[in-house]
């Protein structure tokens, strides 16, 4: 049996991940918990609180919770490299201490650095890390006291928070770089784009090409990745490219409603792209190099025609 604690009880993609883990293993295969982050319940065990978690009970820690990006206010920065950062080391450091084989975090393409213009881009393996707001600078950052743990080597981070170097020798540390995550009942700018097929009488016909990665090909991947105890970094994605005005057609197709795709309203998207950032999110072509993302098994089990299919009925209900 391999014991499994996800840290981050109740998010979408820990739920989701340990349904799909549960439902496709044999019986017995698998024990999966889920410790919430919020207070302090997911510290060590202590006997004079009677509180904590058992770490030496478990063989991977697959750490799910953080702060995602839905906001921008410069208050927020210290919180977010409070929860992104400073947090997944020191649950880290403890998976170590108790003698856990194998910790999963799942960090962000947008490490990289998120679209902030039309002009396209395919993220390659010589593509460098270069964040450009606190949201992908605190998951950067985390992955890199991450690798200070196994190498022992000293981490700086731009903050007042002293994290002293140590290793991690014989813990696996395998960090996914997940693009878009969607899928029936998950939150977000995808099912605001569902919803938005169903109501627009016009769409642009603006074509691009995004990395998208569906819940259950992403627990797939986690749960390969626990048999197969990887270690290093990955990058998940869909077998093929998302296009957004593919996918308006598609929901507006399935709910029966008319919907006008055109190309006399791109030079709106053009010039809104200048001045909305939202637009750029929308309409940039933007995803990773196929090549990045395969491995010597499948994970891609559930093609972008299908997924869209799961997620309509979803919204249905």
């Amino acid at each position: 049996m391999t014991r499994v604690l996800i840290t981050g009880a109740g998010s979408y993609v820990g739920e989701s991940v340990r349904k799909y883990i549960l439902e496709t293993s044999p019986k017995g295969a698998f024990q999966i918990d889920a410790v919430d982050t919020m207070g302090d319940n997911w510290k060590p065990f202590d006997k004079l609180r009677n509180q904590g978690v058992h770490y030496e009970d478990y063989d991977v820690v697959f750490h799910v919770a953080g702060i995602a990006h839905v906001n921008a206010d410069p208050k927020m920065e210290p919180l977010y490299y409070k929860v992104n950062r400073d947090l997944t080391i020191e649950l880290a450091k403890h998976a170590k201490a108790a003698g856990v084989k194998q910790f999963i975090f799942m960090s962000s393409q947008i490490v990289f650095h998120e679209s902030q213009s039309l002009k396209g881009e395919v993220l390659t393996k010589e593509t460098k890390e270069n964040p450009n707001g606190f949201y992908g600078d605190s998951k950067l950052q985390a992955e890199l006291g991450l690798k200070a743990l196994i190498s022992g080597s000293k981490f700086q981070v731009s903050s007042d928070v002293n994290l002293k170097p140590e290793t991690a020798e014989g813990m696996k540390i395998c960090i996914l770089r997940p693009c878009m995550i969607y899928g029936p009942n998950a939150k977000g700018n995808f099912p605001r784009l569902a919803k938005l097929a169903t109501k627009v009488p016009v769409f642009p016909e603006w074509h691009n090409k995004r990395s998208m990665l569906y819940i259950d090909n992403l627990a797939e991947f986690v749960k390969q990745a626990i048999e197969r105890q990887l270690s290093g970094t990955f990058y998940p994605q869909n077998r093929e490219q998302a296009d957004t005005v593919e996918i308006i057609r598609f929901f507006a197709n399935y709910f029966d409603h008319k919907v006008w795709i055109t190309k006399l309203f791109n030079p709106c998207v053009w010039l809104g792209s200048f001045v909305l950032q939202p637009i750029n999110k929308m309409f940039a072509t933007y995803y990773y190099d196929p090549a990045m993302s395969k491995m010597d098994f499948d994970y891609q089990l559930v093609s972008f025609e299908e997924s869209l299919k799961r997620v309509a009925e979803s919204l249905k209900k």
